[in-house]
């Protein structure tokens, strides 16, 4: 077997992508890319190639430069989670964002919140007539949501092809949107009501560890959610297979960061309402664990199974079985502008619940 390997970025001269994917299965002991549009590198760690030990590249300044690899590491096949590069982000972009989410948010508010213009007031009534049971309003919100949100999910690739990745981006977040707005101010407008199962408020310290919970469930967020420019569709919208990060804990870090919200207000609150709330939204991101690997596989087919076998969907089942290796840096992969917004949206959420809930009881739904 060769010790040392030549590989060059596959792409005619006509193009320049913005980025290359290199997927290595033998042996080196070195490798050198040569990389003629000067696209940036960044580390890669290792295992598949147990005798490797660094990657040379031609950098940004034409000058040939080493990254050291640890080879206890794994090589990852999927994408660096939430990096946010404020060098290669464009003002245009983001004044074009600041431009569509205004316009998203006033047709939501005049089609859908305001009680004299939209029909979100109608849709609540009409799910309400259904029964009285403000549980099983609640269930029935989840599961129409559910059942839209996961349906489009799957529907996704026909979908593209059909009339393409930002307008399929737009039909699917147009519908679930106002689905989940409908189902968050019923819950907090119908939170109270409904059976007192327990009541564990005056419990010394709850309310600080319940706290912490909630606070910690939201850096568990999926890391699609952090590429703001794709969820709205100025960025053309992909279908993302992350490896790093909160990835390497679960597999499907926002069903775990919803179990954790949903545990902790259902203790907090300790009624029927909160526990039917609970059991919908646990199941839908149940589901979803299911659905995501099922999609994934089918976009991704043999680098999907790679990051499957070294990751787990119960947090640190992978890591304690030794199948997924953590990088002697793996802090640094927190520590990035995507964590620091949420660490910020959160506590101001905290802060805000006073004016949210003051805001959702004006809708009378």
């Amino acid at each position: 077997m060769a010790n040392s390997i030549l590989l060059t970025t596959p792409f005619p001269l006509s193009s320049k992508p913005k980025s290359f994917h290199l997927k290595l299965t033998s042996s080196f002991t070195h490798i050198t890319i040569n990389n003629p549009f000067k696209l940036p590198t960044r580390k890669l760690p290792n295992s598949q190639l147990s005798n490797f030990k660094k990657i040379q590249a031609i950098g940004e300044t034409d000058e040939r430069s080493s990254i050291s690899i640890d080879p206890d590491e794994d090589l990852l096949v999927g994408e660096d989670a939430a990096v946010f590069e404020l060098g290669q982000q464009k003002v245009s972009s983001w004044l074009y964002f600041g431009g569509v989410l205004g316009v998203v948010l006033f047709i939501l508010q005049v089609g859908w919140i305001d009680n004299s213009t939209g029909i979100g007031k109608d849709f609540i009534n009409a799910v309400s007539a259904i029964s009285d049971s403000p549980e099983v309003v609640m269930l029935l919100l989840i599961l129409i949501f559910a059942g839209v949100h996961s349906g489009l999910a799957s529907l996704r690739d026909a979908g593209e092809k059909l009339i393409g990745e930002r307008a399929f981006r737009v039909l699917f977040a147009g519908t679930s949107l106002p689905l989940a707005v409908s189902t968050v101010v019923y819950f907090i407008n119908h939170r109270y009501d409904g059976v007192q199962l327990w009541q564990l408020q005056d419990v010394s310290l709850l309310h600080h560890l319940l706290w912490l919970s909630n606070f910690v469930s939201f850096f568990f967020l999926y890391p699609s959610t952090f590429n703001l420019l794709e969820v709205a569709a100025v960025d053309k919208p992909k279908m993302h297979l992350w490896e790093s990060g909160i990835m390497r804990i679960t597999r499907h870090p926002q069903m775990v960061g919803q179990v954790m919200w949903c545990l902790a207000h259902t203790i907090w609150i300790g009624n029927s309402v909160a526990v039917a709330a609970s059991v919908g939204l646990i199941g839908h991101h149940l589901f979803g664990v299911w659905n995501g690997d099922r999609r994934l596989a089918i976009r991704y087919g043999e680098d999907f199974e790679l990051v499957k076998s070294r990751t787990s969907v119960i947090p640190f089942a992978a890591i304690l079985e030794g199948r997924q290796k953590l990088p002697k840096d793996y802090y640094k992969e927190f520590i990035r502008l995507p964590y620091a917004a949420i660490t910020f949206i959160t506590l101001g959420a905290y802060f805000a619940h006073p004016l949210m809930r003051a805001a959702s009881f004006g809708l009378h739904w």
